[in-house]
């Protein structure tokens, strides 16, 4: 969940001004930023435009930054940021930044950009506390979830991780969730029951006690994953589901992440690994050419 020690050597390296260390930073990380913004923002200028403003902010907030999620993690949620900014000042609307490859169900009401990705903790009057203890509640559920997430996926239990996954980090209705599943209702809302009760008795004794409703509750859970992104594969998961070399259960797991949720995040991963095998193979082939052609090259005379 947090930097690793690598990331955070590389984040004391440009605290000191390193140009090398900057611009290996920026070169890792601006295919998938870019992949992420070109999916959400109509115009490359102003896909462009936001990455750039994503690295600013990245510097500027660099002081703050200790490290408390890993630093794809972190840079996301700047441009996450930024990219609601760019629909605010275009007053655009109907507009979802983490999932919206599925249709919503006709029953359901519309909702505009704000209240798909404005966080929950900036209305519901249950986060209206002091800072410090809202950090301890973060904290605490943020473990519990991830002790959650960690233990279905070394179980294998991952149909069960797909629900929930649906149901806080895709925000569906259980409704949806079974339609998606292929599941009965009822199956849907005792899994959710089971896993909901299971992370509140992980909190029961923490800084949870003052009870909040069943909605905000999950309403922070949905915050949390947002930002932690919990049940993402790595990078390395990805690129192996891209080359075919994954176990099927777990080939099946991430197919279904980057497909039936439609993870924006992990879609970005991937297509820019995509492009990177792309102009590996391209160089690859230009090699060969020139290993095979250069000696037919007209030497001066």
């Amino acid at each position: 969940m947090g930097a690793t020690k690598g990331e955070q050597y590389y984040v004391e390296k440009i605290r000191q001004g390193d140009g090398q260390a900057w611009s290996d930073f920026v070169s890792r990380y601006q295919g998938r930023l870019l992949r992420f913004a070109r999916a959400k923002l109509p115009q490359r200028a102003d896909a462009e435009d936001v990455v750039q403003e994503t690295f600013i902010a990245f510097l500027r907030s660099i002081g703050r930054y200790r490290g408390e999620c890993d630093l794809e993690t972190y840079l996301f949620a700047l441009m996450r940021r930024k990219i609601i900014d760019s629909y605010r000042s275009a007053g655009a609307r109907k507009v979802c930044l983490i999932q919206d490859t599925g249709e919503p169900d006709s029953d359901e009401p519309a909702s505009d950009l704000l209240d798909v990705v404005q966080s929950p903790v900036q209305t519901a009057s249950w986060y209206a506390r002091a800072d410090e203890h809202y950090d301890r509640q973060k904290v605490a559920l943020a473990e519990a979830l991830t002790e959650l997430i960690d233990g279905m996926k070394k179980a294998l239990k991952l149909r069960d991780l797909q629900i929930i996954e649906l149901l806080f980090y895709g925000q569906l209705p259980n409704k949806k969730v079974a339609s998606t599943m292929g599941l009965d209702e009822k199956a849907v809302a005792l899994i959710k029951h089971r896993n909901l009760k299971q992370i509140r008795e992980s909190v029961a004794q923490g800084p949870l006690s003052g009870e909040p409703t069943s909605e905000e509750f999950e309403n922070l859970l949905t915050d949390l994953w947002e930002y932690y992104r919990f049940s993402c594969p790595k990078r390395n998961t990805i690129g192996a589901y891209m080359l075919g070399t994954l176990e099927p259960d777990w080939h099946q797991y991430v197919e279904f992440h980057l497909t039936t949720l439609g993870c924006r995040f992990c879609r970005a991963n991937l297509d820019d690994l995509q492009n990177q095998s792309r102009e590996t193979r391209q160089e690859a082939f230009q090699a060969r050419i020139m290993e095979s052609t250069i000696g037919f090259l007209s030497r001066p005379q």
